[in-house]
């Protein structure tokens, strides 16, 4: 069964799924939400996601949102195919990509998304001048956050050791639209990160998904 996913490929969220649908090799069709039309608020996008947002995944009767547990139900759905994003037959390996997909979620995301916000969304989209005051605050949490990615990093190739995992990937969107930003910087700075980045952001599941994020 082909899984639907619902969505706009320069949505972060929706990014963040369809990279995982990518590494694990998925059979899924892509479903527009049009947001600026405002589909997304309307009853049968609610009936998918609650909260109005996107993305949602179908499969059969299973209906899901929140990009990061779809992601983790793909890639236990698909645990045969694709790239080992779970490490689930390694006790210790999987603990860790549990620990970093945490560290993703409460430590990076919540310093990223308001500098992709008012970078992307506020001086790109809606051509209006970026809070300079959230910017700045936000670019100091964040390198602060990324002391702890390059020590880390100086000892192992990715976040939870030396393999790929959903720990790398759930960082893919927002890294990626901030790398078009002056915060680019922060990154650049720390040479663990740099190349991290870079490898994780050359995957061809990556370069797929990213090309349709242009803004």
């Amino acid at each position: 069964m082909t899984l639907k996913l619902y969505g706009a490929p320069m949505s972060s969220c929706t990014a963040r799924a369809l990279a995982c649908l990518e590494e694990k090799e998925a059979k899924y069709e892509t479903v527009p939400i049009n947001l600026h039309g405002g589909e997304h608020k309307q009853p049968t996008h609610l009936a998918r996601n609650p909260f109005g947002l996107i993305p949602a995944l179908e499969d059969g009767d299973v209906t899901l949102f929140e990009s990061r547990a779809i992601s983790k139900y793909v890639a236990k759905k698909y645990k045969h195919s694709g790239t080992d994003l779970l490490r689930l037959g390694n006790e210790k390996e999987s603990a860790l990509v549990e620990v970093w997909l945490e560290v993703e979620g409460q430590q990076y995301s919540p310093h990223i998304s308001p500098l992709v916000h008012q970078y992307i969304v506020v001086g790109g989209i809606y051509k209006q001048t970026p809070d300079e005051k959230v910017i700045a605050e936000e670019t100091e949490k964040l390198a602060k956050v990324l002391d702890v990615y390059e020590a880390r990093l100086s000892k192992s190739k990715y976040l939870a050791g030396d393999f790929y995992s959903l720990a790398d990937l759930h960082h893919l969107p927002y890294t990626y639209y901030v790398m078009t930003t002056p915060v680019k910087k922060i990154f650049d700075a720390r040479p663990h990160v740099k190349a991290w980045w870079t490898d994780i952001s050359s995957r061809p599941a990556s370069k797929k998904v990213t090309a349709g994020m242009k803004h």
